[in-house]
C-alpha cells in the first residue's frame, strides 16, 4: 500500500514539474520570430524585440561604437538552410548570431558562429565569420523593434532590422535555380541507386527494375563503379557488344582514378573472357 501512494506521489510530481517548464511570465522584450523561403531556401530570425519606451534608443540606450547583441535578452540569431551570398559576400548554411556597432552614418553588422550568445558582453571575435558596412535609413516610427524579410523574389530579399526612426538592411542572393537541380540530384543519389541494382544483380533476382536503377545512376554521375555494373547487366541480358563497350569505358574512367579499384584486375579479366 506504503508503495502505491509512493509511486502516485513521484507521478503526480513529475507532471507538477512538466507543467512547471512550460510555465512563463512575459518578458519585457518578448521573444520574435520571422520565416520566410526565398527559393527553396529557408532564412529565419530569432530575437528579442525591446520597445522606445520614450528612451532615447541610439547613442544613448544602444551606445555607438560598441558592440550591440541587436535586441534584448539573448543575441539574435539568423538560420540558413543552404548556403546564400549577402551583400555579394558567401555564407555557408546554418546558424550565427548578429552582433552590430551602430555608429551615426555606418554600422557594422557582424555574423559569428558564436551560438548561443547571452549578450555583448561574451563576443568571441574569433568566432566571426562576417562583417558587413551598412548605411542606416530613416524610417516611421517602430515602437518594437523589428526584422522584415521583403522584396522577395526566388533568388533575392531584403532582410531589414526597424526601430525607432531608423532601419538598416542587407541583401540575401541565393542561386536557386542551380540549388534546386543540386537538391533534385541528391534526392537521387547514383551510389545508392547503384548498390540497389547490384544487390539485384547478386542475387539474380528483379534485373529488370535494376536495370533501370543501373541506367539512371550513371546519368546522374557516370563513373567507374556503376559504369562496370551497367556493363554486367548487359552481360546478363546476353547484349554481348553493349558489354564490351560498357566494360572497356569502365576500365577506362578506373584508369583515370588516383588508385586502382580493389577489383580493377577482376574487372579486366571479366572484359578478357566476353571477347574470347
Amino acid at each position: 500500500m506504503k508503495q502505491n501512494v509512493l509511486i502516485i506521489f513521484s507521478i503526480m510530481i513529475l507532471s507538477y514539474i512538466s507543467v512547471a517548464q512550460d510555465f512563463r511570465t512575459p518578458r519585457p522584450s518578448p521573444d520574435a520570430t520571422v520565416s520566410q523561403f526565398v527559393g527553396v531556401t529557408k532564412i529565419t530570425i530569432d530575437y528579442s524585440s525591446p520597445a522606445v519606451k520614450d528612451r532615447k534608443i541610439w547613442g544613448e540606450l544602444v551606445p555607438f561604437g560598441e558592440v550591440w547583441r541587436t535586441g534584448a535578452n539573448e543575441a539574435t540569431t539568423i538560420t540558413f538552410t543552404d548556403a546564400v551570398s549577402i551583400n555579394g559576400n558567401e555564407l555557408v548554411a546554418g546558424t550565427y548570431a548578429i552582433h552590430c556597432i551602430p555608429n551615426a552614418n555606418e554600422w557594422e553588422i557582424i555574423f559569428s558562429k558564436d551560438v548561443p550568445v547571452d549578450g555583448s558582453s561574451t563576443f568571441d571575435p574569433k568566432k566571426e565569420v562576417l562583417r558587413l558596412k551598412v548605411k542606416p535609413e530613416e524610417h516611421h516610427f517602430m515602437e518594437r523593434m523589428t526584422f522584415l524579410i521583403t522584396d522577395v523574389t526566388d533568388n533575392t530579399g531584403n532582410i531589414a532590422l526597424i526601430w525607432e526612426k531608423l532601419k538598416v538592411s542587407f541583401k540575401i542572393e541565393i542561386n536557386t535555380l542551380s540549388l534546386t537541380l543540386q537538391k533534385a540530384r541528391d534526392a537521387f543519389k547514383w551510389n545508392q541507386l547503384m548498390s540497389a541494382a547490384n544487390y539485384s544483380l547478386e542475387q539474380n533476382t528483379n534485373l529488370e527494375e535494376g536495370f533501370k536503377w543501373i541506367q539512371a545512376s550513371t546519368l546522374i554521375n557516370e563513373n567507374y563503379w556503376n559504369t562496370r555494373i551497367l556493363a554486367q547487366y548487359y552481360a546478363k541480358m546476353n547484349k554481348k557488344a553493349e558489354a564490351i563497350s560498357t566494360m572497356e569505358k569502365a576500365i577506362a574512367l578506373g584508369d583515370k582514378m588516383p588508385s586502382a579499384p580493389f577489383d580493377f584486375d577482376r574487372m579486366k579479366q571479366m572484359l578478357i573472357d566476353w571477347k574470347k
